[in-house]
């Protein structure tokens, strides 16, 4: 039974109402891992648009031909812009947990305002930031 077919898995996937993609998840479907491709495929299905917020965009864009399936994620996805509001926010999470990287910062200050699932490989540190606010945040890897 893989990881998709655990009954706890299929629990956490059954009563996501959103999704936030962190550059873990952009890095998956860029290499084209088909695990990240049929999550997303399945996301789109049920009418579920994952939101990734501009700094992760940011941080994994480098605007080369050789990102043809990046731009193809992207297109079904929803960017988060980071306004002033959202800005502030970001940046006042990152003073309280004591991190330097606003991009994880603004991942979870997005996922935890709106309930959001996040697909990450940065687990612990995602944890971390969301623990100085005395939030959890569910993570599931790409």
């Amino acid at each position: 039974m893989g990881r998709q077919d655990h009954p706890a898995a299929r629990r956490t996937a059954d009563r996501v109402t959103g999704v936030t993609y962190d550059s873990g998840a952009l890095i998956a479907a860029e290499r084209s891992e088909r695990r990240m491709w049929a999550r997303h495929r399945a996301l789109l299905l049920r009418r579920v648009v994952p939101t990734v917020p501009a700094p992760v965009i940011a941080q994994c864009w480098r605007g080369t031909p050789r990102q043809a399936q990046l731009a193809r994620l992207l297109a079904g996805c929803e960017t988060e812009t980071l306004d002033d509001t959202r800005a502030r926010a970001t940046g006042t999470l990152a003073g309280r947990a004591r991190v330097p990287d606003i991009v994880d910062a603004s991942v979870v200050e997005g996922a935890l305002r709106r309930g959001d699932l996040i697909i990450s490989s940065d687990e612990g540190d995602l944890t971390a930031i969301a623990a100085t606010v005395g939030r959890r945040i569910d993570i599931d890897h790409p």
